[in-house]
């Protein structure tokens, strides 16, 4: 397995440095200009502002304005983090030992840094609050879904864990408040090809071989709403939304399906009512069977 580059540049305050990879095709002749290209958030004076504060780094030390693109390379920067609005619930600590963390994580916290949500993610949280600056996510929840997130603590150890949700070694099963339809048989299991365009919020069922499979069995059922138990054979993007949704039964709470509503920010009344239940694996140095189950429950309307 190809070692990871190390950054010349240390964390700060829990979070990673940037780093970007320069093209072996790059056309461009310094790296001022790659990076006014590369990042449009940011303004090119700030850009240049950085480069003079000596913020860009290679191994060969602070890049400057008139640092010549050198095609292969990589550049390092700590990004620049506005204020987040807090999200108010806390993280549980299901497990913990010298290789795994494993938390029951809330609706609305992000598992890692990712668009606007930077600091206020369940890895940031963590390396802050336990003094864990290795600490690396093994998989990934939306922020929207609760439930069982496991984390790696042992570096030495980061790729066995995601091998197992690679390989689909990991048995995954979720709870779901939706709709309730007296016609629809159930179990059973869904199949589609979902396909989640780059820059579009929701993601799309489109003719051509499933790539996502989920099994959908009722649990209870309360007037017009119901729970569900629901075992995802694949990992798409939003695919317990999506399988819920194309049977007529979108979650509670989702702002995405079946068609995308605004929501505020700092609005934290109205969570998506999935919850990530249990995660179930085999240890992958010893085999032994792990089970982790979250202790949240969903709330019905």
């Amino acid at each position: 397995m190809r070692r990871k580059l190390r950054s010349p540049l240390p964390q700060r305050d829990g979070l990673d440095p940037v780093r970007l990879h320069l093209p072996t095709d790059g056309r461009w002749a310094t790296v001022r200009d790659f990076l006014v290209e590369r990042i449009p958030k940011l303004a090119a004076d700030r850009i240049d502002e950085m480069l003079r504060a000596g913020r860009f780094v290679t191994h060969d030390g602070p890049l400057a304005l008139e640092s010549p693109y050198r095609p292969g390379g990589f550049v390092w920067f700590h990004r620049d983090v506005a204020p987040e609005t807090p999200v108010p619930f806390e993280l549980e600590v299901l497990h913990r030992d010298e290789e795994i963390l494993v938390v029951d994580k809330p609706h609305f916290l992000a598992t890692t840094p990712r668009g606007g949500h930077i600091t206020e993610t369940a890895l940031i949280r963590l390396r802050r609050q336990l003094d864990l600056p290795d600490l690396s996510p093994a998989h990934r929840l939306d922020r929207a879904t609760a439930g069982v997130v496991l984390f790696v603590v042992d570096p030495a150890l980061r790729g066995a864990y995601q091998t197992l949700f690679h390989d689909r070694r990991v048995d995954k099963t979720y709870e779901a408040i939706a709709g309730y339809d007296p016609d629809l048989a159930l179990p059973r299991t869904v199949r589609s090809r979902i396909i989640k365009h780059r820059g579009v919020l929701a993601a799309v069922e489109e003719p051509g071989a499933p790539n996502a499979e989920t099994r959908v069995e009722l649990l209870e059922r309360r007037g017009d709403l119901a729970r569900y138990r629901l075992h995802p054979r694949t990992g798409r993007t939003h695919q317990l939304r999506v399988h819920l949704n194309s049977l007529g039964l979108p979650i509670v709470g989702d702002d995405l399906y079946p068609e995308v509503r605004a929501t505020s920010p700092d609005n934290f009344d109205h969570p998506l009512r999935l919850l990530a239940r249990s995660l179930e694996f085999p240890d992958p140095r010893t085999g032994e069977p792990r089970h982790f189950h979250s202790h949240r429950t969903l709330h019905w309307p």
